[in-house]
This record gives structure tokens, sequence and C-alpha cells, in this order.
């Protein structure tokens, strides 16, 4: 069967594509991940996006006050990059409690693309600490949301207490290209990790 791409409506990977990489997009409850996987994938994205209740309101404070939902288990999309690099994009769920479960997605993944919300910049150290406990080579996207308050690259990096070689980036996760670049910037940085350990 021939392979089909995004433009003509399929859901299979080109012909073209000489490489795969299974990437996580982490970060607190309500920070964007499940939108910007929407917006960049080039197949209807899986979503296990379930209504809060009563009892997990009480358990999790969302940064955005209307949310109503919330990821339970995963997000999943996909993107293919210059026609040749297929990303495989697992967003995890955000609150604490599933943090054991994030980890084991975590299993095969080269990097991790990490969203922060600056109107609560403590609620992803979590996320950002468990990456480095892992290993996992990772770039800082801050998702910007109307309102929220913005900051010097330098107190952003001493605020979340990043290495000087995270890349860090800012994004807007509705914004297609925007999430694009910060995917982007997430692979250079693989690639450049990657050259430093085989030197």
């Amino acid at each position: 069967m021939a392979s089909k791409t995004a433009s003509d409506g399929g859901v299979y990977v080109s012909p073209g594509v000489t490489g795969a990489a299974k990437i996580l997009v982490v970060g607190p409850m309500g920070v964007g991940k499940t939108t910007l996987i929407g917006t960049v994938s080039e197949i209807k994205p899986l979503s296990t996006e379930a209504v809060m209740t009563r009892a997990g309101t009480l358990a999790d404070t969302p940064l955005s006050p209307g949310k109503t939902t919330t990821t339970v288990a995963l997000d999943f999309g996909r993107i293919t990059l210059d026609g040749d690099l297929v990303l495989y994009l697992f967003g995890t769920p955000g609150q604490q409690r599933f943090l054991p479960a994030w980890r084991e997605l975590a299993r095969g993944s080269l990097g991790a693309l990490a969203l922060v919300d600056t109107r609560d910049l403590e609620a992803s150290f979590d996320s950002i600490g468990h990456l480095e406990d892992l290993d996992m080579p990772f770039t800082v996207a801050v998702n910007h949301f109307p309102g929220s308050p913005h900051h010097r690259e330098g107190e952003l990096r001493e605020a979340l207490d990043l290495l000087p070689g995270t890349p860090l980036v800012n994004c807007d996760a509705r914004e297609h290209r925007s999430s694009v670049m910060a995917l982007i910037s997430l692979i250079t940085h693989l690639i450049d990790t990657a050259s430093e350990r085989t030197r």
C-alpha cells in the first residue's frame, strides 16, 4: 500500500522518512501539552482528556481557573520534520500523582519538551526534576498565556535552576509555527548532546 502524507488526508508515514524519535511533552496540569500536540500533529491526535471531578478539583489545582478537563493517561500525536524525520509525541499527565506513570512513558524516549507557565513556575519543578533524574535531554519551552508575566532569560534560568546547556525557548502552544520551532530546538539539542557524548 502506498504511503500517504498529511497533505492528502492520509495517516501513513511518507516513504521519504529515514528516522523516527519518541519525544515526551511534559509539564504541570494546564500548561498546554494537549494543545501543543493537537496544534502540530499531522494525524488526529489521541487524547485521554476527562472531565475533572469534584474530588479531582480538590486534589489538583489547575493553572487556568476555567479548566474543566485533564489528561488522565497520555496524549499522542505525530509530526514529520523536513520530510525525513518523524517525531512521535507523547504528552504526559501533569498531576504529581501521575508522575510514576509518565516515567513509564519515558522508556525509549530520546528527549523531552518541558512546557512551563510563568504564572506558576514552581509547578514545573517536579517535571523538570524527574527529567534530570532520568538523565533525559530536554528543552524548556515557556508557553505564553494572555496576561502571563514576562521574565528575562537569566531570571527564568535561575528560577528553574537550569543547567547552562539546557535550551530555553518561548512558544505559543496554540500556534503551529511557534510549537514546531520549539520541537526543532529540542531536536537540535538532542543532536548536539549525542555529538558531545561520542567525542
